[in-house]
């Protein structure tokens, strides 16, 4: 069983060798190949290289991706602050839409057009002609809540919710039209699965969530389901009170941070829902020791019973020991 069939088999609900591994890495990657990450984010052959090295060399089980949060808001017109060895960043002071008035202007950018959305697409096609035979291509696109804050202002989206909901719902309905269409260019270039990064929406609370991020999500899910797509929903930070929410939007693969537990989202969820995660980054992953981690995971796996596939509960930071990752599956 190779790792493309491994993981198919565990979202299909068969039996597999072992546990699939798919953690989140890109600093992680790009370090093993001695990029500097602005490379890694602005050439997808980068990209590409040093994931394929890194899934190859700590044998993980998927290749993706994911980079930085700023790529469909960049085609957009957006405002991103770039740096040498660091995730661009949206810069908060100067949101395109700090006048609500520009929603109307806006057209939902096509992820063909040469841009950055271009280049996560053509990473897509590159990974599947190197390693699409082998191991899982994973695509990525940003979630509502996260967009919405990268367009409108983090503090102006929170404010939104409550003084106009109108401008939220149609501010995500744009949203919505662009994940779809990133996803399906991503999927058609040899994506089997699209991930959605939406950390905003740990931030909301469960009413928000349920009125406006989670139908959201489940229209993009929904969506990328009919044109074939797998999707994991992956939302960082403390998201105990929205998880039910999360599982019921329908995504092939829920990422757990380690703020919430594995038995949690296993209850909240159901028996059926793959979850995948969750030691922390950073105090366990990182730091260490690596009879920790190993126990750690065996902990997470028994929690979440046989539908689980291995990861921290965010991204693998950049200095971490790399017998500290191959600790994960000792």
């Amino acid at each position: 069983m190779n790792s493309r069939e491994r993981v198919f088999a565990m979202l299909e609900g068969r039996e597999v060798d072992r546990l699939p591994r798919m953690p989140i890495t890109m600093m992680f990657a790009s370090s093993q190949i001695g990029a500097k990450y602005r490379d890694y984010v602005s050439d997808h052959r980068v990209m590409v290289e040093a994931q394929i090295r890194t899934s190859d060399a700590f044998e993980f089980d998927h290749v993706s991706g994911i980079s930085d949060p700023t790529r469909e808001a960049y085609d957009l017109g957006a405002p991103v602050a770039w740096f040498e060895d660091q995730p661009p960043a949206m810069m908060e002071g100067e949101s395109l839409l700090a006048d609500k008035s520009m929603l109307a202007r806006l057209q939902v950018p096509d992820p063909l057009s040469g841009g950055r959305m271009h280049d996560r697409v053509r990473a897509m096609a590159l990974f599947k002609d190197r390693a699409g035979d082998r191991k899982i291509v994973e695509g990525w696109i940003e979630g509502p809540g996260n967009q919405g804050a990268n367009l409108r202002g983090i503090h102006r989206l929170m404010l939104d919710f409550h003084d106009d909901p109108a401008f939220v719902r149609d501010l995500f309905e744009f949203i919505v039209e662009t994940a779809v269409r990133f996803g399906r260019a991503q999927f058609e270039a040899g994506a089997d699965i699209i991930g959605m990064g939406d950390p905003v929406a740990s931030l909301a609370g469960p009413r928000l969530y349920d009125e406006f991020i989670g139908p959201a999500h489940k229209q993009i899910i929904d969506r990328l389901h009919a044109a074939g797509a797998r999707v994991r929903l992956h939302i960082c930070g403390n998201t105990r009170k929205i998880l039910r929410g999360m599982g019921q939007a329908g995504a092939d693969l829920v990422d757990l941070d380690s703020m919430v537990s594995i038995a949690e989202g296993r209850e909240a969820m159901g028996p059926g829902q793959v979850l995948l995660g969750n030691i922390d980054p950073v105090r366990t992953l990182c730091a260490g020791p690596p009879e920790r981690i190993a126990a750690e995971i065996a902990e997470c796996h028994r929690q979440a019973g046989p539908r689980y596939i291995i990861g921290a509960g965010c991204e693998v930071p950049r200095g971490t020991p790399p017998a500290h990752v191959r600790a994960m599956w000792a």
